[in-house]
């Protein structure tokens, strides 16, 4: 007797894990909002750990949905600038985007940033990390993140 109730119980059970509120849900193809502060925290963290002192040159494009991911896409390109003098390298990262926040930034590969629309990043220019940062600031009267980190 009980076996006739189970069956029909798991029915509405699955039935129920397959309405579009649940479909939604799951959705990771959500627009980031906050994606140019996210690509600055995210770089910060970076620069830290690879003793960038200064960016410049900063662009990045606004997110879109790349065909062979599925996923919203940014692109971002600059200049870092080490701590010791004549130490400058150019950058270009993609930064993926699951569920409207950032997920990955890494290296972009030869070519994949090709067709980005690149607009000016000031906000990752205004970073300034390291010892020449707490100079900087000390002559400015500003706290840079040089001073704020310690160094």
């Amino acid at each position: 007797m009980m076996v006739r109730w189970i069956l029909p119980a798991f029915v509405l059970v699955l039935a129920a894990c397959s309405s579009d509120d649940n479909v939604a849900a799951t959705n990771t193809n959500i627009a980031p909002a906050n994606y140019r502060q996210e690509i600055v925290d995210t770089l910060q963290k970076l620069f830290i750990s690879n003793e960038t002192a200064s960016v410049s040159n900063a662009f990045v494009s606004d997110p879109v949905v790349t065909p062979d991911v599925s996923l919203y896409t940014a692109c971002v390109r600059y200049t870092a600038h080490g701590a010791t003098p004549g130490d400058i390298g150019n950058a270009e990262r993609i930064a993926y985007f699951h569920h409207g926040r950032l997920n990955q930034l890494i290296p972009a590969e030869e070519g994949q940033c090709n067709r980005a629309a690149y607009k000016p990043f000031p906000e990752l220019e205004k970073l300034c990390l390291g010892k020449a940062c707490t100079s900087r600031d000390e002559k400015s009267g500003g706290v840079g993140l040089g001073t704020l980190f310690g160094r």
